[in-house]
């Protein structure tokens, strides 16, 4: 286990900085200086009570650039980004700049031109850039992707993915619900499962959009192993009785019309891959690319009605 590394972390009191948090502390390093515009972010008080913390980027910056001028025991090795989708770019080139490697989390720019310049600072900076796929360190998931290499089907896997995970009114008043800012429902829920898609099945020939709406999304994706009818919701009514009673996400993959069970083991994914990322093996933004590429994609393609490749949860 590599130690005793310094982190910065932008965006701290978002959604998903508490499992980087954790990641970060499982793994034995030391966030030194947090900063996110809202100050309720007593969530530090667990994992980094003693880490400096700013509501203003720009006293961040200053703070961040004296540790890295004075050479201090706290100068940044890793910044960590969970900021809003849309601020990214910008905050992966604000880490290379300071001499950190970075970890960001998904998706990790909204459109494939912007990973070819952070590419070309991390040549400028001798620094790295990593993303989070936290799926392909699922045991499910691995362990279906060793079964798709090892058998030999002359035919492509029939796959419906239908992923549910319920949002209430304050999603939609966030950046989240903006278009511009987030990339939509398959940029900020679906690329996850989008790229781990195509890790075991190969690149995408061909995509439909079927569905397009702010809570709900559907569309088609032929790849180079698979033909995929994928579901995404925001809607609780969406949502299988039983998980109606607390709101539990509803998450499945059929194929060839058999389930593949992944409800659970999402928990310490993060630790996982903060673990392999400081050992040197983490993924990278060329990884990221092809789902990156699909979600940008589909944002363009038009809704078309194709009774075919219609997944069954849509209806018109």
């Amino acid at each position: 286990m590599v130690k005793n590394l310094n982190f910065a972390i932008i965006g701290v009191g978002g959604y998903i900085a508490p499992r980087h948090l954790n990641a970060i502390k499982e793994n034995g390093n030391t966030v030194v200086a947090s900063v996110d515009k809202s100050d309720s972010v007593g969530i530090m008080d667990k994992y980094f009570p003693d880490a400096s913390f700013f509501t203003e980027f720009e006293r961040f910056d200053r703070h961040c650039e004296k540790l890295k001028q004075s050479n201090s025991n706290e100068k940044i090795d890793f910044v960590t980004v969970c900021s809003p989708n849309y601020l990214h770019d910008a905050h992966i080139r604000f880490g290379l700049r300071l001499g950190a490697n970075v970890i960001c989390e998904k998706p990790i720019v909204l459109n494939p031109w912007n990973i070819d310049s952070l590419i070309n600072i991390e040549k400028e900076t001798g620094k790295k850039v990593y993303t989070v796929l936290q799926l392909r360190y699922h045991p499910t998931i691995v362990d279906l992707k060793k079964r798709i290499e090892k058998e030999s089907k002359n035919e492509k896997y029939e796959i419906e993915l239908t992923y549910m995970t319920p949002r209430g009114k304050w999603y939609f008043h966030s950046w989240k619900a903006d278009l511009e800012k987030s990339g939509g429902i398959a940029t900020n829920i679906g690329v996850h499962f989008f790229d781990m898609l195509t890790w075991i099945f190969g690149d995408v020939i061909k995509q439909e959009v079927h569905l397009n709406e702010t809570k709900k999304m559907s569309g088609y994706l032929q790849l180079e192993k698979a033909n995929v009818k994928w579901f995404l919701s925001l809607d609780r009514t969406d949502l299988p009785k039983e998980n109606l009673i607390d709101n539990k996400p509803f998450r499945s993959i059929v194929i060839d019309g058999e389930e593949l069970e992944f409800s659970s083991g999402f928990t310490d994914l993060h630790t996982e891959v903060y673990k392999k990322t400081l050992e040197g093996k983490g993924f990278t933004i060329s990884d990221a690319l092809p789902s990156i590429k699909i979600v940008s994609e589909m944002r363009t393609l038009p809704v078309v009605n194709s009774s075919i490749n219609k997944h069954p949860l849509v209806k018109k």
